[in-house]
């Protein structure tokens, strides 16, 4: 049969259904339609049609059918590997990340999720693990430094008091009282230095009691410089006092004395024979500023990140000699930051280091400056 035959039967098909309904309606009422119950698409076909329509009415039925069911069968198929390969999309980055995450718990503190380049919330999400994974790190990394270096700093006078006392114990040393003072010096280092921990601990973590009470800064430097005095003219030191009178700041007297008599001991260390060390404070609006500066050799420009950090010694054989924790500029920043104010050191044209921090005022008296040079 030809393309031009099977159009023709077709159109032939179709007539003979409208012709077969005409005929269905003029019998007395509708075709019959077929059933639920009924067991094959004859039972849809018009029994007035000739045997061969209805013949080729139910291959017709049987063919759409098959060809809908084929349809549904592959739009069933599209639908589910699309949404195999959506989920699968969406679930990867997040096993990733979970991946990550047993991972940095496992104490990888190393492990990133790799999903940072990501524009979409699964990216933010990804950074923000990264984040928080990189704070983890230096955490880590802060509190082993840390260890290593408490284990540094006391191994070295326990090494000392061990070594005096077993010399003098075998006869090596004989028992007079240098050996006995070096013995106690030692034992004092290692009591600042547990004194200094727990200070610098219980700040960090605000747990320090502090007594806040309005303090006067002027009769604070002075009375700093004061305590100072004789250190200083021993070797020729001069200490300078620049202060606004009446200028207050809110805070613990006893532990800004200990901040400013931080400050000053590390500058005279600093400053030459025959050096100034200066001390200035002054209020720009609701903060005051405090400054330590000598006329030494300045801080390095590498340290300059590093003076606050517990520890840190530019020049480790003469700190450790003085008989120092390594702790004290650890604890003026401490001890500031518990007073909610700023700490910082620069480097002065011509001149040595300045240390320097700021507070909240309390109240301004007078703005007149005075100067009140201490000299030895």
């Amino acid at each position: 049969m030809t393309r031009g035959d099977t159009a023709g039967s077709d159109l032939q098909l179709a007539a003979l259904l409208q012709l077969a309904g005409r005929a269905g309606s003029d019998d007395g009422g509708p075709s019959r339609a077929a059933s639920p119950g009924d067991p094959s698409p004859a039972a849809s076909v018009p029994p007035s049609l000739p045997p061969d329509v209805r013949l080729r009415w139910v291959e017709f039925e049987r063919a759409t059918s098959s060809t809908l069911l084929l349809i549904a069968s592959v739009a069933v198929l599209a639908a589910s590997l699309l949404g195999f390969v959506l989920a699968d999309r969406v679930l990867r980055p997040l096993r990733r990340l979970g991946d990550a995450a047993s991972a940095v718990a496992g104490g990888d503190l190393a492990r990133r999720s790799g999903l940072g380049a990501r524009r979409d919330e699964v990216g933010e999400l990804g950074r923000s693990f990264d984040t928080m994974a990189s704070a983890l790190q230096a955490a880590d990394d802060q509190r082993r430094r840390f260890l290593q270096d408490v284990v540094h700093e006391l191994r070295t006078p326990l090494t000392v008091i061990d070594a005096t006392s077993s010399a003098m114990l075998d006869g090596v040393y004989p028992l007079e009282t240098d050996h006995v003072e070096t013995i106690r010096e030692q034992a004092h280092l290692l009591a600042r230095i547990v004194d200094d921990l727990r200070t610098l601990n219980l700040a960090e973590i605000g747990k320090l009691p502090l007594a806040m009470q309005a303090v006067d800064a002027t009769e604070l430097l002075a009375a700093t410089a004061t305590a100072f005095e004789a250190r200083a003219t021993a070797v020729g030191q001069r200490l300078e006092v620049e202060a606004e009178p009446g200028v207050a700041v809110t805070g613990d007297p006893d532990r800004l004395r200990q901040v400013l008599a931080a400050l000053v001991d590390n500058a005279l260390r600093h400053a030459p024979p025959g050096g100034e060390v200066r001390l200035r404070t002054h209020g720009t609006g609701p903060v005051v500023r405090f400054e330590v500066e000598d006329t030494g050799p300045g801080v390095a420009a590498d340290d300059l990140g590093r003076v606050f950090d517990r520890f840190f010694e530019a020049d480790e054989a003469r700190d450790r000699a003085a008989g120092h924790s390594g702790l004290g500029l650890a604890i003026v920043r401490a001890l500031v930051e518990a007073h909610g104010g700023r700490v910082g050191v620069e480097n002065v044209p011509a001149s040595g280091a300045r240390f320097w921090f700021e507070l909240n005022a309390t109240v301004a008296i007078s703005r007149a400056t005075v100067m009140s040079p201490i000299e030895g």
